[in-house]
Parts: structure tokens; C-alpha cells; sequence
């Protein structure tokens, strides 16, 4: 028995020697070897480039080679940057369907839901310069569009009305440039700035201008997002329909008299504060004034429907909502 144990320890013990010498020879260590094993494994292709590109039924000039490479620059910032696009996948089938709707019904172009993706990816960011909201509308501007902005309120953050409101302003600016390439490049720099620069430069398109880096990019940003989810599993995007965030369905609650406590008000509802700040994240603070003759409509989710099981029944069965605003892929 003892000879036993000690020919298995033994017989160990030469594996474990055995083994060290292989993995820590010199040959092993050599950097021949390794990047040898680096190429072959690490693999990354640049993009493709569509033959023919448009914006809101608009041709991007990509014949002309800075408009390329700047094309170029986008769709391959946005396909390797794989958790961020992953994650515009992701709430884009959320918001888009809102979105959708309300850009239809004003005339605007379907596109312009990529602009406001650009813009925010669909989270609730506030910039350095203060824009805010999906649509990133300035306080004054979104003043000045019909949007409350104040201590109790900010409907920059109220998807429905900024994008109403971001409706108007594309509006307004496509009846000074006939144009929606230059209405997406001054949502971004301004209509001065737009306007000098077409004057001082002599230009008549956006793909004429020399501008600052933010601007040069951001239309072809737009264009390269508009590309990757069109084509999602050209540039390396597969997403079951599970994976992606569903619609939730809601109902409203009209107040006219103002809201003491919304935590006490999110539990008469039978939910809770966050769900409710989460559905009107407009509501900036735990309570609510209403001055006369006004209301506001509160979103609440329907019954069982903050449960994600319950979520995924809905997405299976016959009542589907927008199942196929972006292309679900199989994996290969």
C-alpha cells in the first residue's frame, strides 16, 4: 500500500517538472512565437462601405473621398465599439416605436430617429453645455419649442412632447435650407453658425463645408448608425428578440390638483418611487405644484407588467408590440 502511494506521488511529481519545463522553456517565451499566435487568433476587418448611402432620401456623396473616409470613420467607430451599439440596439426597440409615430405624423423623416440615437443613445443624459434629454434640447430652446422647463418640471425629458417639439425645430429649419442633410448639421451646430459658414465659404451643401470636428462628424455619425442597424449582422450584430429591451404597456393617470408626496402617490398606484420616476422622469422632484387650469398626464405601467417574465409572455404571444422595428438575426 505504502509503495503504492508513494509510486502515485512520485508519478505526480514528474508531471508537475514535466509540465514546468514545457510551458516555461524559452521557445515558449519567445516573442516569435507569440505573435505568431496573435495574428492567427486576433482577427479585425475594416468595415464595408455600402455602394449607395442616404439620408432622409437625400445621397451622401460617398464617391468623393473625404466623404468616404469620414463614413468610413463612423461606421467603424460605432461597429467596434460593440457595448455601446449594443445597448442602441437594445432601447432603440424600446423607442423607437415611440418615436416613430410622432415624426410621421408631423412630416418629418424617419431618419431623424437616428439623430436623436446620436444624440443621447436613449438614456437620460445632460451635457456639459446643459442640453438634455433624448432630443438634447437646450433650456432656452426648448422653452421657446413649447416645452415646460422649471424647478418642478423639465419635458425635455417627456419623450412625446421633446420630440414633438424637436418636430418643430427640424421643421423651422428645413423651410431655411430646403435641405435635411444641413437641418441635421445645424441641430448640431446652430443655424448661425450654419448659415456663416455657408455664406463664408461659398458652399451650398453640408458636404461642402469645412467645419469643427463635433459637426464634420456628426452627420456622417447619424448616417453610419442608420447603416449598422439596417444591416445589423453585416457588421457583426446578432440580437435574439428576447435580448432586447420590450416596450412596456402603460396607461395614464390625469392630475389637475397638485402631488403632496409622489412616493405616497407611486404607492396608491402599487408601484414604487423609481418606477414612477422612471416612467416621467420629467418630474423633478418628489412632489408636484400645478398652477390653475392646468394638468398633467402621468404614466403607469399596466398590471404584472414590470415583471420581465411577464414581459417576455407578451413578446411570444399574438399581441407583439413592434416586433419587427429592428432585424432580429440567428446566430450563425
Amino acid at each position: 500500500m505504502k509503495k503504492t502511494i508513494f509510486l502515485i506521488i512520485t508519478i505526480i511529481v514528474a508531471m508537475i517538472l514535466v509540465g514546468s519545463l514545457f510551458f516555461f522553456t524559452p521557445e515558449k517565451n519567445s516573442d516569435a512565437i507569440y505573435w505568431e499566435a496573435f495574428s492567427r487568433n486576433n482577427k479585425i476587418f475594416s468595415v464595408a462601405i455600402p455602394d449607395t448611402v442616404f439620408f432622409a432620401g437625400e445621397t451622401t456623396p460617398i464617391d468623393l473621398y473625404y466623404v468616404r473616409e469620414a463614413l468610413d470613420r463612423e461606421l467603424s467607430v460605432n461597429t467596434y465599439w460593440h457595448s455601446s451599439t449594443l445597448f442602441m440596439f437594445k432601447r432603440a426597440h424600446r423607442w423607437f416605436p415611440v418615436i416613430e409615430p410622432i415624426l410621421k405624423k408631423n412630416g418629418i423623416p424617419d431618419d431623424f430617429k437616428y439623430l436623436a440615437l446620436a444624440e443621447s443613445g436613449f438614456r437620460r443624459v445632460v451635457s456639459p453645455a446643459g442640453a438634455t434629454g433624448f432630443w438634447q434640447f437646450m433650456k432656452e430652446t426648448g422653452k421657446e419649442y413649447g416645452l415646460v422647463i422649471n424647478k418642478n418640471i423639465d419635458e425635455r425629458y417627456h419623450v412625446e412632447k421633446a420630440t414633438e417639439a424637436a418636430c418643430r425645430f427640424l421643421q423651422d429649419s428645413y423651410d431655411i435650407y430646403n435641405n435635411w442633410t444641413l437641418v441635421a448639421a445645424s441641430y448640431n451646430a446652430g443655424r448661425k453658425r450654419i448659415n456663416n459658414e455657408l455664406e463664408r465659404q461659398k458652399a451650398g451643401t453640408y458636404y461642402d463645408l469645412l467645419l469643427s470636428e463635433e459637426t464634420s462628424r456628426y452627420v456622417f455619425r447619424i448616417v453610419a448608425l442608420k447603416t449598422i442597424f439596417s444591416y445589423p449582422t453585416r457588421y457583426g450584430f446578432y440580437l435574439r428578440e428576447k435580448d432586447l429591451f420590450p416596450a412596456i404597456p402603460t396607461y395614464t393617470v390625469t392630475v389637475s390638483d397638485d402631488i403632496p408626496d409622489l412616493a405616497k402617490f407611486s404607492i396608491d398606484h402599487n408601484i414604487n418611487y423609481r418606477i414612477l420616476k422612471d416612467f416621467n422622469p420629467w418630474l423633478r422632484q418628489n412632489h408636484l405644484k400645478i398652477k390653475h387650469n392646468r394638468s398633467y398626464e402621468i404614466k403607469l405601467p399596466q398590471k404584472g407588467y414590470t415583471s420581465y417574465g411577464k414581459l417576455q409572455k407578451k413578446i411570444q404571444g399574438e399581441d407583439i408590440i413592434h416586433k419587427d422595428t429592428i432585424e432580429v438575426a440567428e446566430i450563425p
